[in-house]
């Protein structure tokens, strides 16, 4: 499989101009010449095959051969809210929510959140996504929405019919595959207040657990994404 390379640039078949980080990889990092063969993707769900013609010290000339349409997202929009953890675990997560086809994270701020998100984490998860997204051959980006308190999340009218909330209660059901649009949300390290669980179940969300064990909160994010980016199989009740 061929290099794949980013650019927020509108692409068309025909000559193009990488240049910035991207332009600086491609030369001198992974140090393609003419005659190479890439891909560049914009994150409109399509991929652009592309030659190179000629390598600058600042930009690198591309003959962009084609438009492909490789759809690789999930049947329904899958958005997370979560409490960030500490250190690189973030990155971890937002990386692997990446890899698994969320379409949009929203980092939380809750009672008893650890981490306060700032509004530059929003530019700093996005370049995480474009690099996670090169990797696993996403061709539309995970966005990254602006933090957001408990009780503004969990009443956007925005968000899907479909919500569930993380947490250990007696009365939780497991969370279950989805079929369609479904926002989760997941709380922090000391776990969410009986309050926001409470007020999330007034505004319509159901409360769900993933099995028996407390899971930090980058895996009971990883988790949640996995079985709710898996369809139900027929049949099953």
């Amino acid at each position: 499989m061929s290099e794949r390379f980013f650019t927020p640039e509108p692409l068309s078949p025909g000559e193009f101009q990488l240049t910035g980080a991207e332009a600086h990889h491609l030369a001198a990092v992974c140090r393609y010449r003419p005659g190479d063969r890439i891909v560049l993707f914009n994150g409109d769900n399509s991929e652009y095959p592309a030659d190179v013609v000629a390598v600058g010290k600042r930009s690198v000339t591309l003959r962009i051969l084609s438009r492909e349409w490789a759809d690789r997202e999930l049947k329904y929009p899958l958005i997370v809210g979560c409490a960030l953890p500490k250190g690189d675990r973030a990155d971890f997560l937002i990386e692997k929510l990446t890899e698994l086809g969320v379409t949009q994270f929203v980092p939380l701020i809750t009672a008893r959140s650890i981490v306060q998100p700032k509004s530059t984490v929003v530019e700093k998860f996005a370049r995480m996504v474009v690099e996670a997204s090169k990797q696993c051959g996403r061709n539309r980006l995970m966005v990254i929405a602006a933090p957001q308190r408990w009780e503004s999340f969990i009443r956007n009218p925005d968000l899907p019919a479909q919500r569930f909330v993380l947490h250990p209660r007696t009365d939780a059901t497991t969370l279950p595959p989805a079929a369609q649009a479904v926002a989760v949300a997941i709380g922090p390290e000391g776990g969410l207040t009986e309050e926001e669980v409470t007020s999330a179940v007034a505004a319509q969300w159901q409360v769900a657990h993933l099995g028996p064990r407390i899971l930090r909160i980058e895996t009971a994010a990883v988790a949640a994404a996995a079985v709710l980016g898996q369809p139900p199989l027929h049949g099953t009740k």
